[in-house]
């Protein structure tokens, strides 16, 4: 099975997060961030993953860097539960929709962390008022959410482009992106049995 587990402890953030590829969306998110809960939990149904993400952060000075080691444990988890990459589709595409945003995003498994984002975010913050069983409303940095990536694509290794095709609400312009990048990762790391090992010239990746 291709799974994973990260714990990670410093001074700001203490975080537990396993991961499954192989999964069916099933999920348990906490990280004391509303709107950032939000985000993971349709990364994990949109990608199809199973797993936990658990994080006690320095939450009363911001959520930088709670978002921020999310995501270099979530990039670590999915590097290793990778293993060498036999098989795996490796490449993917998307153009997603949400509402009035429409967002493009494009991935290479390729073992060269690198990130191009080009979203711009009309509001600098996002107000989440989605779930009404939610206790308070939350609020999120916009830039977060390039950082958000920046991390993941280090830590992973996957190559992702990101553009804003259209859009004038930050929360749709946000869940696209991750929307758009979750559904990308399922199709980039699905296996597929015509290829017979590792998905590049050179042989490894």
């Amino acid at each position: 099975m291709r799974t994973a587990k990260i714990e990670r402890a410093t001074r700001e953030t203490d975080i537990k997060l396993s991961i499954n590829l192989d999964g069916k969306g099933d999920k348990k998110i906490d990280t004391n961030c509303g709107f950032f809960n939000h985000m993971l939990e349709l990364l994990f149904v949109h990608a199809g993953f199973d797993g936990e993400v658990y994080c006690k952060g320095d939450v009363e000075v911001d959520y930088h860097h709670t978002v921020e080691d999310v995501a270099i444990c979530l990039g670590q988890a999915v590097d290793k539960a990778l293993g060498d990459r036999r098989q795996i589709t490796r490449y993917a595409d998307i153009i997603l929709p949400m509402d009035e945003a429409l967002i493009l995003c494009a991935m290479d498994i390729s073992g060269r962390g690198g990130l191009n984002f080009d979203v711009e975010m009309p509001a600098q913050k996002v107000y989440d008022d989605s779930d009404e069983t939610k206790r308070s409303v939350g609020d999120f940095d916009t830039e977060l959410c390039e950082e958000f990536f920046v991390a993941f694509t280090r830590e992973s290794k996957i190559n992702i482009h990101f553009k804003k095709l259209y859009g004038k609400n930050t929360h749709h312009i946000i869940e696209g992106v991750f929307k758009a990048f979750a559904r990308c990762l399922k199709k980039a790391v699905s296996i597929d049995e015509t290829i017979s090992g590792i998905p590049s010239s050179k042989g490894v990746l």
